[in-house]
């Protein structure tokens, strides 16, 4: 899902072990280069890192077990909090993300950092109409996988009612299964009470499925929580600690997220720089060596 991430000054650059800090950094009046990013770090990472291949694949490589293990057992749910009643006898789902779950959108991030800009709905519309996602290692695999075992692939995503036909036919451009006679690209909105928290897509779903896993790049994409204080977000994750590595999957994404708001209180409305503050204030640094 997508949130404002914004366009910043300076950037804090990791060397090796140590780290030089943005303060530290003296940029030329005369540079004709483009402004420092503090996401250029995570977007390189996102896209030329085989690292970040390695841990996404591995990601899908455990959902593929994990999904065999929920469809075998009846009792099971990916999610109580929606899933009540007698569920055993319902038909076989999951429920993906797409952004940065199934879709790779680091293209557009990247067109952020070197054109100093930040998210923006009509620039984000306009990515998602040229229609250049790439799948996210193991995703294809893995919903073609759990769809010829017979379960529904659901795709919750926070795009638009109005990006769903281009974003549909992206996902099938690249094989990803979607639904046939059954509408499972369930976009934000697409119904009055279907805001950018996902439990009441996912009670949706609950209703004629039996929900085997639950697979995401950010917190909310597992429970309505994630919009907590660092602490209150902890405290979330630790409370749902049964779920993690067994129905839920995380696919980890360091460009944006509800992790990168939680600082400043979610509140895009705090100016960037302010915003950069609360962000180092949050950090617990080495207190350096003795002098």
């Amino acid at each position: 899902m997508k949130y404002a991430f914004p366009s910043l000054a300076l950037v804090a650059l990791g060397l090796g072990a140590g780290a030089v800090l943005a303060s530290d950094v003296v940029v030329p009046e005369e540079s004709s280069g483009p402004a420092a990013n503090d996401n250029l770090n995570a977007v390189l990472w996102d896209q030329s890192a085989v690292e970040a291949q390695a841990v996404m694949t591995q990601a899908y490589v455990l959902a593929k077990l994990r999904f065999d293990e929920a469809l075998a057992n009846k009792g099971a749910t990916a999610d109580p909090s929606v899933q009540t009643g007698d569920f055993a006898s319902k038909p076989p789902a999951v429920v993906l993300d797409v952004d940065d779950t199934v879709l790779n959108t680091s293209q557009y991030q990247a067109w952020n950092v070197k054109s100093g800009t930040s998210f923006n709905p009509k620039t984000w519309t306009s990515y998602v109409n040229a229609k250049i996602d790439t799948a996210i290692p193991g995703a294809v695999d893995f919903t073609q996988y759990a769809a010829s075992k017979g379960a529904k692939v659901f795709y919750v995503t926070n795009r638009t009612k109005e990006e769903e036909p281009a974003t549909a036919e992206r996902l099938k451009a690249l094989g990803f299964p979607m639904g046939d006679n059954v509408d499972t690209l369930l976009t934000a909105k697409e119904m009055p009470d279907w805001g950018s928290a996902k439990s009441t897509r996912r009670a949706f779903i609950a209703k004629d499925y039996r929900i085997l896993l639950l697979v995401g790049d950010n917190f909310g994409d597992f429970t309505d929580a994630y919009k907590g204080s660092i602490e209150e977000r902890q405290k979330a994750f630790a409370d749902n600690a049964q779920h993690w590595g067994k129905d839920w999957i995380a696919i980890p994404n360091p460009t944006y997220g509800s992790w990168e708001s939680a600082p400043y209180a979610h509140d895009f409305k705090t100016p960037p720089e302010e915003q950069r503050q609360k962000k180092l204030d949050a950090l617990k640094a080495w207190s350096g060596p003795d002098q």
